[in-house]
């Protein structure tokens, strides 16, 4: 055989035992979050009588004392029940494999948890008594209840939160409690007005506010979250053709009455 062929030949070899082997090894196995933690769901008691649906996941390896890691959200902290759990807990991978005492909070007035919802809760400075509430007290009185009866902790709590939970860990940690050692706001809406999605870019900005606020809807709480949300109906699927016909932004009104977060705002304002 001339050299050539012979060196193409052992080439072709090399390559196809290396594929071989590469798919005779088996691949990585992703991280179980219940294989390493159990889940545990309270209604935790605000200062005034509201209970907040809280998922806690607590690391099984009891070696070492962990910090809590806190994510309230308007969103829902679905799956719901203590045999379900989600893929993920941290903002990472890493955070699950790292270790924290994992919480998710549905807000005051959210899915699960008891209240009234409030959109962008202003912060009371002069708390004058129990029924005065806002998302600081909310989170002092979680962190107060979760150092008392979630056992192996570290005394340490951190809070984190994207866009709309990203407000929940600004607007928390006003008057913090002692164990809140960090908080991360990552894109937090904070204000609207000067330049967050809801008045951003004008008229660009007018079909992705129109179709959150036709799904962020008032709730009859505490509720789960369907099991087939329903869209909303813009009658056509040509968007520019919806908001053309419905003419001044004004008249976008009547299809939101009722039926979202804005026009309950726009209620108790007016």
């Amino acid at each position: 055989m001339p050299r050539r062929n012979w060196v193409l030949a052992t080439l072709l070899v090399s390559i196809l035992a290396a594929s071989l082997s590469a798919q005779s090894k088996p691949d990585a196995p992703e991280f179980d979050v219940k294989q390493h933690y159990t889940k545990y769901e309270y209604r935790i008691p605000m200062r005034d009588g509201v209970h907040l649906f809280t998922a806690v996941h607590v690391p099984k390896d009891s070696s070492r004392p962990y910090p809590f890691l806190i994510d309230r959200t308007p969103y829902s902290v679905s799956p719901y029940g203590v045999d379900l759990y989600r893929k993920q807990l941290g903002p990472s991978p890493d955070f699950d494999k790292a270790g924290y005492i994992f919480v998710f909070q549905d807000v005051r007035g959210r899915y699960m948890s008891e209240g009234t919802f409030i959109e962008m809760r202003p912060y009371i400075d002069n708390k004058k008594s129990k029924q005065d509430v806002d998302d600081s007290s909310d989170l002092y009185d979680t962190i107060d209840w979760l150092l008392k009866n979630v056992p192996n902790h570290n005394g340490n709590d951190g809070i984190w939160g994207i866009s709309y939970p990203g407000f929940f860990t600004s607007a928390s940690i006003i008057d913090s409690h002692p164990a809140l050692k960090a908080a991360s706001p990552q894109a937090p809406m904070t204000d609207l007005f000067m330049g967050d999605d809801a008045y951003h870019g004008g008229a660009f900005m007018l079909s992705a506010n129109f179709g959150f606020y036709s799904s962020f809807k008032p709730q009859e709480n505490p509720q789960l979250p369907a099991k087939t949300p329903v869209p909303f109906d813009y009658g056509t699927k040509d968007g520019y053709e919806f908001y053309l016909k419905a003419g001044p932004i004004g008249n976008l009104s009547k299809y939101l009455a009722g039926k979202s977060e804005l026009s309950c705002r726009q209620e108790r304002t007016a």
